[in-house]
């Protein structure tokens, strides 16, 4: 007999047991159990077999515990209580589990693509409990691995990994950021060589960051670094209060104020894609989610003197 939590043919027998146990009757203890009298009888016997001596003794028309019986009762009986325990647990955790969306977004994604998209999914499900857990992308593919999520918005610029797979949602192109004062806001687009001199507020957490940096530099251009944060709000404020520009994906800004312009000569854009684990089993929550974002047709976001065009994201 094991010492712990006891397989599920051991935690039986000890059903048996425990059913004998108090009835003193093989036929009741049966009945109680749902099992005819000789299954019940077998199961008692393998544990006395286990155990090396009989539980139960006959006298005449009466049964009653011998001492290896007594002795072993309370332990058979805690056992059993634990293992109803950890089942009631597990079923519980499950449950919740299976009510949860766990979804990771990368730190520099914009809201407004999946605000209204969250919303509409919470109405069709309230009874799931979505998590948001924002990062960078490095951050969400461990964490995705690590199975801490069920799914990330997010973008990689380099290769993902083999266990990664990624659903192409939708493209956006990096402008330039710049608040209404500054002269490119008077300009329909810009190129990658007026940036030289340019004052500017680094997004520490952009993924293109490298990318963005040799543009410039086959440009001849050199930025004066103003400013650098993690924080997407306090760049986008300080770039619209007139501190400087910065590079800003299309769709991901959040401050009034902001005047945004593509750049003719270097057409940058990034891929958003819903990441996935490979081979990993889908929670309902989760596949129903998907469900519902391979159905949308991203609105276009509200113009902010904006000169790009609205374009079909969703495929």
């Amino acid at each position: 007999m094991q010492h712990g939590v006891g397989t599920p043919m051991e935690l039986r027998e000890m059903g048996y047991f425990l059913a004998a146990s108090r009835t003193l009757h093989f036929t009741r203890a049966a009945a109680l159990c749902g099992v005819t009298q000789p299954t019940l009888t077998r199961g008692i016997q393998k544990l006395e077999k286990e155990l090396g001596a009989p539980l139960f003794a006959r006298e005449g028309g009466t049964t009653h515990l011998t001492a290896l019986g007594r002795l072993v009762q309370p332990r058979i009986e805690d056992i059993v209580a634990r293992s109803r325990s950890v089942q009631k647990q597990a079923s519980l955790h499950l449950r919740l589990q299976g009510s949860d969306l766990r979804l990771g977004v990368m730190c520099s994604l914009g809201p407004q693509r999946f605000g209204a998209l969250l919303g509409r999914f919470r109405v069709a499900e309230p009874g799931v409990d979505i998590s948001l857990a924002d990062a960078t992308p490095d951050r969400l593919a461990e964490l995705l691995l690590q199975g801490e999520l069920d799914a990330a918005l997010m973008v990689q610029p380099a290769d993902y990994h083999e266990r990664l797979k990624p659903e192409p949602l939708y493209a956006e192109r990096f402008l330039v950021a710049c608040a209404p004062s500054h002269p490119f806001a008077e300009r329909r687009s810009i190129t990658m060589q007026d940036m030289d001199g340019q004052a500017y507020l680094s997004r520490i957490n952009c993924e293109h960051r490298d990318v963005l940096r040799e543009h410039l530099s086959a440009a001849g251009a050199r930025l004066i670094s103003a400013c650098r944060s993690e924080r997407e709000d306090w760049i986008q404020c300080l770039v619209a209060a007139g501190m400087g520009v910065c590079f800003l994906p299309e769709f991901s800004a959040v401050q009034s104020g902001l005047v945004l312009r593509p750049v003719d000569d270097a057409p940058l854009a990034r891929q958003v894609c819903l990441v996935t684990v490979v081979g990993r089993r889908w929670s309902g929550p989760l596949a129903r989610f998907v469900e519902v974002l391979r159905r949308t047709r991203f609105a276009a976001p509200v113009a902010n003197d904006q000169p790009h065009a609205p374009r079909a994201l969703f495929r």
